[in-house]
């Protein structure tokens, strides 16, 4: 999706359908979605509306999106469905049928995320948000809703009620994405089961896991968090490891370049606790050598300039 194509969607003249979603996850397999839609007042469509909106408006640009790439609140990261569980959100919300419509209060319960559905010449735009504590049962069960009534007083408000956010996770608009809030958005994308594969692939490497003398220190450094899972994730993906001559100049630079990462008489990597962020630093190729400088940073992300 190109910003220009979210900006020119006409969310004035859309119609607009919450749609509430439902996941459903084994472990080893794909999320399975459950998505109902639900009536909406003219009031409230009005105000679902202004959301997107907003949230639209506060987009001033685009970044590739990546396992380390950070947005900031003017920036949303750029990725496609085919690349994400994205499609089932599209696929379980394409049309308002009786079957999939919300009958009482039991199919809103619980809802894991929803999407504003804007519809306009028949192009769909969801504004897709995760939902807070008031959609779970379990958090309301041991609290009392009040009310401050006309009368100035508290008194018990038996209405059941859900909190709409004013804030968007991500957006999908066509086969594209365009995500605001990263961590939501791969918390309900399941990206950090994805993460987690990753990393035990990762560790089954016979390239990998010949680059150090002990792999057990380095399993309990990156746990489950999240995180690491991700940093592993980007390692893998580089696959700095495989390659001979990186790991030639890891071992002889690692101390000029002020990397914290022993080495045996065999030239395996001997990670311990207090080496494990530089390992993963030296793996990334994170460490950054300005010549302008003279000084040695951390990065976050690094693109090759050379093209």
């Amino acid at each position: 999706m190109t910003l220009n194509a979210l900006h020119a969607f006409d969310i004035d003249n859309a119609s607009v359908t919450l749609w509430c979603f439902k996941k459903n996850q084994k472990p080893g397999e794909n999320p399975k979605l459950k998505g109902t839609w639900v009536d909406t007042s003219d009031e409230l469509c009005s105000v679902l509306k202004s959301v997107v909106n907003t949230a639209r408006e506060a987009i001033k640009e685009t970044l590739p999106y990546s396992l380390l790439a950070q947005n900031n609140e003017s920036s949303a990261l750029s990725i496609t469905t085919l690349e994400t569980h994205g499609g089932l959100v599209v696929e379980q919300a394409t049309d308002e049928i009786a079957e999939k419509k919300v009958g009482s209060v039991k199919d809103i319960n619980n809802t894991e995320f929803y999407s504003i559905k804007l519809v306009h010449n028949g192009v769909a735009l969801h504004a897709i948000r995760k939902t807070d504590d008031s959609w779970k049962t379990k958090k309301t069960k041991w609290s009392i809703p009040v009310v401050y009534s006309p009368t100035q007083e508290l008194d018990i408000d038996d209405t059941v009620g859900f909190t709409i956010s004013r804030s968007v996770d991500f957006f999908i608009l066509g086969d594209s994405i365009l995500v605001s809030n990263k961590l939501r958005f791969e918390s309900l994308l399941n990206y950090k089961e994805a993460h987690r594969d990753d990393f035990r692939l990762l560790n089954q490497e016979p390239e990998f896991s010949r680059v150090f003398a002990d792999m057990a220190p380095l399993i309990a450094y990156v746990g489950d968090n999240k995180i690491q899972l991700r940093r592993a994730s980007a390692i893998k993906m580089k696959g700095h490891y495989k390659n001979p001559g990186f790991m030639a100049n890891l071992q002889a630079h690692h101390a000029n370049l002020g990397l914290n990462i022993k080495f045996d008489t065999n030239a395996k990597i001997i990670p311990c606790a207090e080496t494990c962020r530089d390992i993963f630093q030296a793996l990334l190729d994170h460490r950054l050598d300005s010549r302008l400088s003279n000084q040695l940073y951390d990065v976050e992300n690094a693109t090759d300039v050379k093209g």
